[in-house]
């Protein structure tokens, strides 16, 4: 009996689904991935030798004005985001600590750590990318249709999308996932870094709304800077990484069916 036969055909499918989802996180360092022609593959300034670091943005400091302040920038990547990096970073180091001692009994604080600030990482990273000073508009192609089947239209996840990034509650996100298993685009609330996850759903675009994203520029008017972001969100960057999560699932889905077609056996 082969690997690739100790799971029945239908099981086996969903995992496949599944990993072909997961996949896209090559996505977080770089929409490079995505099938650029002088792409070697999978390239990401989110990490270095082994461990995380800080991207650079893919503009500058003050690109986005007016609708989200240079100081804001400036702050919310090298001073926060980096803290984030440095928090991942130093529960990696407690795991290699612990592991070697052999003394498990501060573990908790530590996967603690580790999944709130790998978690702010990741959010950070994708947000950078879905910004551009070229950016507002309405997206298009596949992923504009996905988007009218799934809500209605683009006004309708637009008013959808606001509406979670308003009423999160305290500090948080709001993101649009990717969800690979039902191949679904779903409206998440992320509290903090890493609460209500989405186990299994790829960020496509996130939406930061921690108090420190736009409260130097906005104070507490959360609603004026989710309206503003609007202006500056690059749709390409979402398109692309919709098209490439899309095309890694039907490719898993075609290559398990020609193993042992659709069935359940």
């Amino acid at each position: 009996m082969t690997n690739d036969s100790i799971l029945p055909t239908g099981q086996r499918r969903d995992v496949l689904q599944t990993i072909g989802g997961l996949t896209g996180l090559a996505l977080v360092g770089s929409t490079a991935a995505t099938g650029s022609d002088d792409s070697d593959g999978p390239k990401s300034g989110a990490t270095e030798n082994g461990r995380y670091a800080l991207p650079e943005l893919p503009y500058d400091y003050d690109a986005l004005e007016p609708h989200i302040d240079e100081r804001i920038m400036e702050l919310h990547h090298s001073e926060h985001h980096q803290g984030y990096v440095d928090g991942a970073n130093d529960a990696l180091d407690t795991f290699e600590e612990v592991r070697s001692d052999g003394e498990f009994e501060d573990v908790t604080a530590a996967k603690r750590d580790f999944s709130f600030n790998f978690s702010g990482h990741v959010n950070h990273t994708i947000f950078w990318q879905n910004m551009s000073p070229d950016g507002g508009g309405e997206p298009g192609g596949e992923f504009r249709s996905a988007l009218e089947n799934q809500f209605g239209s683009f006004e309708g996840f637009r008013d959808e999308f606001t509406a979670a990034a308003e009423n999160v509650e305290s500090n948080g996100w709001a993101m649009l996932f990717y969800e690979p298993i039902a191949d679904l685009l779903v409206i998440g609330q992320v509290e903090s870094q890493n609460g209500l996850a989405h186990q299994g759903a790829i960020p496509l675009l996130t939406l930061d709304v921690w108090e420190h994203a736009y409260y130097l520029q906005y104070e507490n008017e959360r609603a004026s800077y989710i309206e503003e972001w609007w202006n500056v969100v690059d749709w390409s960057d979402v398109c692309r990484r919709y098209e490439f999560l899309t095309r890694t699932r039907a490719d898993g889905k075609s290559n398990d069916e020609a193993d042992g077609g659709d069935t359940d056996d």
